[in-house]
């Protein structure tokens, strides 16, 4: 992925209308669909001095007849790279609405923000499909080429509005082309006001090779980026929320969890107000349900990664946050989602499929009373949509016991991450804790 692209000579150059049909073609049997017009739409303008393809920056340069070309050997590479990512339709990250855009931080040096125009396309009135057919110069534009309202998938439930989901791969890989782009933006910029610097990055530089070929940079995104330690260990994120250097020292990292794509936000404990870490928004909203009310959560199909295939990994990541790794335990929602989830699992009811047998309905919980007053905090799982009643009661777990169940369960499936924790720990942590914050505006999703 390239993410500075500097153009020696006009050697390999083709057009933007010879570009467009080579890229659609290459990428004809993509898990992840393109889409024509990559290099004719907003936000790839040729006049910008470049254009991105997947998270790999194009240059383009001008031609001797004043036509702007782009060198083929980079969009092979692009297409190339984008055929080879895989993307699971089924592993979906919400996108939207919320009362307001989701915080990016690092977004303000980049024209993609492919978050905001999604959502501005979808506010549409009549929605893409109808905006394009209405007005060819409002038709929804491809994002770094790929063609995301294939991909968009829209769900309601009743008295619930719409919500709008991508693929989790479609989202890393727009992520990763936004801090490509913000790279490019800022490596363009730092050539201007060098001395050394005599042109802009739209135009060819001549080396003193007559020979050289066309360079680029094989960094992937994540190069420049620094792993994360234990740096905040321990801060507290109002603290560092207010600091106005944050955000820049945030996008300095590779996301904590998937080590794979820039960090834009510092995921943290909103019961204890710990920072854990900082992680990319795919990573964010990962453990996010799809319906989160005060108290009540629909238990997704992710919660398999988090609490199965991936535990080891999630386990430890929540446990970044002191009260939580203390305690041996999780902020009140993340428990709830594991007690209907894991410690309830063989009690909910199945039927006959093709295939086997199916678990019936969706999976919800909810629960009355607080983590501060666990005597009185009441946990209850329930199927909705069950065949045999809807709003089926599994069970009702005491908050205790729900808590001695994930602390029996986390020895077995991570003793790294249970030795690490203990009542022993408690050194530093404040004496009154800060009580679940509830959103039921949806906006933040403040419970996790």
């Amino acid at each position: 992925m390239s993410e500075r692209v500097i153009p020696s000579r006009a050697d390999g150059l083709i057009t933007l209308a010879a570009a467009d049909a080579l890229w659609t073609g290459l990428t004809v049997d993509s898990a992840i669909p393109t889409a024509s017009g990559a290099f004719a739409h907003l936000p790839a303008l040729a006049q910008a001095g470049y254009i991105l393809l997947g998270s790999h920056v194009v240059a383009t340069v001008t031609a001797s007849n004043g036509q702007w070309s782009v060198p083929e050997a980079e969009v092979r590479r692009a297409a190339a790279e984008l055929a080879a990512v895989e993307m699971d339709r089924r592993d979906l990250v919400r996108i939207g609405p919320f009362g307001r855009a989701p915080r990016q931080e690092n977004n303000e040096e980049t024209p993609l923000r492919w978050r905001q125009r999604i959502a501005a396309e979808l506010q549409e009135p009549d929605g893409p499909e109808q905006t394009a057919g209405r007005d060819e110069a409002r038709r929804p534009y491809p994002l770094a080429g790929i063609d995301w309202p294939q991909m968009l998938v829209e769900q309601t439930r009743d008295g619930t509005p719409r919500t709008w989901w991508l693929p989790r791969a479609v989202v890393r890989l727009l992520d990763a082309a936004e801090h490509a782009e913000t790279q490019w933006i800022r490596t363009a910029r730092t050539r201007q006001t060098s001395p050394a610097a005599t042109e802009p990055p739209s135009h060819p530089r001549q080396t003193e090779d007559a020979d050289s070929r066309l360079k680029t940079s094989t960094k992937t995104p994540t190069a420049s980026l620094r792993p994360y330690g234990k740096e905040l260990e321990g801060q507290l994120y109002s603290v560092l929320s207010r600091k106005p250097d944050t955000s820049r020292k945030v996008a300095e990292w590779a996301c904590a969890v998937c080590r794979t794509a820039p960090a834009t936000v510092l995921d943290h404990c909103h019961e204890h107000g710990y920072v854990r870490a900082p992680v990319c928004q795919s990573c964010n909203t990962q453990e996010r349900p799809d319906h989160l009310y005060s108290n009540d959560i629909r238990v997704a199909n992710r919660y398999t990664r988090l609490f199965h295939t991936d535990a080891d990994h999630w386990l430890r990541h929540w446990h970044r946050c002191p009260g939580c790794r203390a305690r041996t335990t999780l902020p009140l929602p993340h428990l709830a989602a594991w007690t209907a989830h894991t410690a309830c699992r063989p009690l909910r009811p199945t039927h006959r499929a093709s295939g086997g047998r199916k678990p019936c309905g969706a999976l919800r919980v909810s629960w009355t009373g607080s983590q501060n007053a666990p005597r009185s905090c009441l946990i209850t799982v329930v199927v909705d949509f069950c065949p045999s009643g809807e709003h089926r009661v599994l069970a009702r777990v005491p908050y205790r016991e729900a808590a001695e169940r994930f602390r029996t369960w986390l020895a077995d499936t991570a003793p790294v991450v249970a030795a690490a924790a203990g009542p022993d720990r408690l050194d530093g942590l404040p004496a009154q804790f800060r009580p679940v914050i509830v959103d039921t505006s949806g906006e933040d999703l403040e419970l996790f």
